[in-house]
């Protein structure tokens, strides 16, 4: 780096169309390293296409996985979290359920969605949606329809549908040891009151950590997210009602370390739009449907990645081939 006077943005950087094939790398991309030496890659995400041959996408495996490390500070912390959250799922030997909720105001905005309803929720969305994204929402010809919005499985479950509805009526009880990965709740005071009474046992990283602790991150969400994701890739079990790189990473991370297997919720959010959303539903029913819903994400075990999917989200069996077929690992039942 002397030769760049120690600062990244004089190296050269290499404008890459995403999902580019492996064959352009040789091409293009290796003769400009060879004679740099050095080069970056900006924007970094999703440039190598999907498909590629299996010592490629073992090495990405590799690479995600075992290579990549978040940084001293970030690991210490997350080890102390995950130490402090088994010892507080004691009476679940150790086990806890890890909740990724995605309810924070900037996804609330974005969604177009109706949750309480009401001239103060309207006006204060109103407002985030033009702070974040000016005008877009506005424009002429623009229409809105929230109700389709949430008939098509695109709006966020709220707190209360996700651990309140959807866990409890799963057969999670009140003694479940439930760790929630969030960024900041809107109207988090509301919103988090009744799920404390149905699992007095929830933590999230700001319950389980004193400020002082969280001081060097917390203004920096991609380290606060970080430590999310450490916890959460740890826990007996995960549930996940949104989609984004978040999830993808954390399934494909939780398959290749537990033999292909893990343990995750990841519900057809039409379907659970229709069942809370129906007048005529009892509890008996609701409860029925989830408990099967339940059972068709624990039965999915390994799942092989199929074309045009991210090896990063199923990695077997590219990168978890073994010489010998019978000595497969088994799905680990307990951890």
């Amino acid at each position: 780096m002397e030769r760049f006077s120690n600062n990244l943005s004089n190296v050269y950087n290499f404008k890459i169309k995403a999902w580019s094939p492996i064959q352009y790398y040789k091409d293009v991309v290796l003769p400009k390293l060879i004679e740099e030496r050095l080069i970056r890659i900006s924007p970094f995400a999703n440039r190598l296409s999907v498909d590629a041959p299996p010592a490629v996408q073992r090495l990405r495996c590799l690479a995600n996985f075992e290579a990549l490390k978040f940084s001293k500070p970030i690991t210490a912390l997350s080890d102390t979290l995950i130490s402090r959250m088994r010892e507080k799922s004691v009476e679940n030997n150790g086990k806890y359920v890890a909740v990724h909720l995605r309810f924070e105001e900037d996804m609330v905005a974005f969604s177009c969605c109706v949750f309480d309803g009401g001239d103060e929720e309207k006006k204060e969305l109103d407002e985030a949606r033009e702070r974040g994204w000016r005008g877009k929402f506005t424009r002429p010809g623009r229409v809105i329809r929230p109700g389709a919005i949430r008939m098509n499985g695109k709006c966020p479950l709220t707190p209360l549908e996700v651990v309140g509805l959807m866990l409890r009526g799963m057969g999670f009880s009140n003694k479940t040891s439930i760790y929630l990965a969030s960024g900041r709740i809107y109207k988090a005071e509301k919103n988090m009151a009744p799920l404390l009474e149905m699992f007095p046992l929830l933590q999230t990283k700001e319950t389980l950590a004193s400020d002082e602790e969280l001081a060097p991150f917390k203004n920096f969400s991609s380290r606060m997210a970080a430590i999310d994701y450490s916890v959460c890739v740890h826990s007996e079990v995960f549930v996940t009602t949104q989609g984004g790189n978040f999830p993808h990473f954390l399934l494909g991370h939780r398959r290749y370390l537990y033999g292909g297997h893990s343990k995750t919720i990841k519900p057809d959010k039409r379907r659970l739009a229709i069942l809370f959303d129906s007048p005529r539903i009892g509890w008996k029913s609701l409860k029925r449907q989830l408990l099967n819903m339940r059972s068709h994400s624990d039965a999915k075990g390994i799942q092989m990645k199929r074309a045009n999917e991210s090896v990063y989200t199923f990695p077997s069996p590219d990168c978890m081939c073994h010489p010998n077929k019978s000595e497969r690992p088994k799905p680990i039942q307990a951890r």
